[in-house]
């Protein structure tokens, strides 16, 4: 592994501390009605590259009466990424701001990105040449053939309340997106380079798609998406950030008809998801999968939406897939998508010790996991566009897209059973998607 990638280890542990003095802090003023944990915001990702920035969490808890619960919560976020993408984040969450004991649940979210994976559709029926974006290589185009520019604006609110239990919830919210997208900025990727390491001016896969009319006009430069959401949520874990016995479970629909102004693309699409934790050795050894489908129900879904994954949790920043460290780690990111998408990932996580630094609990964890997915609904589009000058085999594989595997391990770092610190790091079994991945961010994977 190289020096580089060892370095947001370092600056992760300088986050820890200062998350660790925080939580000291809040421990020895009890009668505080309130806590504010800033600091720096880093990480990396194999796709993305090293994030710098910062962020912080403020805690109302008021009385302290449901400490170590909160009144309301105020998370916020400004990042960068080395290889080009930016995200600027405000998360907000109360479950007794409301009356009748109704959580509310709201984000605003920007997100830039120079360089966005773009794979083509339908996993491996679309073909994937590592070497076409390798300068090294003889059949070299370019660094960007598999990429194109993304921004995208990302507003939610989202309520809640239980039903049984505390176990049984419906979920009911709003969402609007909009998206632009377009070319990769080649003169700005470029500025300040030597002649020797600038990308070639020349089209992407993206480019072609959109000339050949695989990506319709009225859906190439993206657009904007009002939606609504209705949900279902069964969950017993015994802790949120870090379980070790429970079910998660989610049944979500997402709709965007055409009465909330989507004229250029109405669709409705459903999420199933089913997490569970069993406990191996108590309080040691833990075995956690998890299982989900996606699809279009109704409707036509924008291409530049359908690699969005549906989830109940707003304050997920980065959640494109499948591919990548949010859904198949190892494997490139947005390789594999789809009308309908099936995914699985298996994890044993072991408890290797716990310590006690600066009156702040730590576990340290190591885990193994197997994740998996494919495409059980494909894009339609039309293959006899291509120009008859083009070789299909160069842009098209199978006819049936086939599951995609990936392999690896992680070591954890559990701040109180609250703040997680990920080191994940998984290989692909297949070279269609990739080589390998390493991921340093916050929180299990789920």
């Amino acid at each position: 592994m190289k020096l580089k990638h060892y370095l947001p280890v370092f600056f992760i542990l300088l986050s820890v501390t200062s998350f660790s003095q925080g939580q000291d802090s809040t421990k020895q003023t009890n009668g505080k009605p309130y806590s504010f944990v800033p600091f720096p915001a880093v990480s990396f990702d194999s796709d993305l590259g090293f994030q710098y920035g910062l962020l912080g969490s403020f805690n109302y808890y008021g009385d302290r009466s449901v400490y170590p619960d909160y009144l309301w919560s105020v998370y916020a976020e400004w990042s960068r990424y080395t290889k080009g993408s930016g995200t600027n984040q405000l998360f907000f969450d109360s479950k007794y701001l409301l009356p009748y004991d109704l959580r509310i649940t709201g984000e605003f979210t920007y997100l830039t990105e120079k360089a966005l994976n773009f794979y083509g559709f339908n996993g491996f029926e679309s073909a994937y040449f590592p070497e076409f974006e390798d300068d090294e290589a003889s059949d070299y185009i370019s660094r960007m053939y598999y990429r194109h520019e993304r921004k995208m604006l990302r507003i939610g609110l989202d309520f809640q309340h239980d039903l049984v239990n505390r176990k049984w919830r419906w979920l009911a919210g709003f969402g609007y997106f909009n998206n632009k997208i377009g070319p990769v900025d080649i003169e700005k990727i470029n500025k300040g380079l030597p002649d020797d390491k600038k990308v070639p001016d020349t089209a992407a896969l993206y480019d072609k798609y959109v000339d050949w009319g695989l990506i319709g006009k009225e859906e190439a430069d993206g657009g904007s998406i009002n939606n609504v959401k209705l949900g279902l949520v069964y969950d017993t874990r015994d802790n949120e950030p870090d379980p070790s016995k429970g079910i998660w479970a989610e049944a979500i629909m997402v709709t965007a008809p055409q009465f909330l102004g989507n004229n250029e693309a109405a669709y409705t699409k459903m999420a199933l998801i089913w997490r569970q934790y069993l406990p191996v050795v108590r309080d040691k050894i833990t075995f956690a999968y998890r299982l989900g489908w996606q699809g279009t129900i109704d409707g036509k879904t924008p291409f530049y939406m359908q690699s969005y994954m549906i989830t109940t949790n707003l304050k997920v920043t980065q959640n494109d897939g499948l591919g990548g460290g949010k859904s198949l780690r190892g494997i490139l990111r947005n390789r594999v998508v789809g009308d309908a998408i099936a995914y699985s990932n298996f994890e044993l996580r072991y408890k290797l010790m716990q310590l006690a630094i600066l009156n702040t609990d730590f576990y340290f964890t190591l885990s193994a996991f197997g994740d998996f997915g494919m495409v059980t609904k494909r894009i339609e589009f039309n293959k006899s566009l291509l120009p008859e000058e083009e070789k299909p085999d160069l842009y098209f594989d199978l006819e049936k897209d086939k599951l995609h595997s990936t392999f690896g391990g992680g070591v954890h770092v559990d701040i109180e059973r609250n703040l997680i610190i990920a080191v994940d790091y998984g290989m692909a079994a297949d070279k269609r998607d990739g080589e390998s991945g390493l991921y340093i961010g916050i929180g299990f994977l789920f």
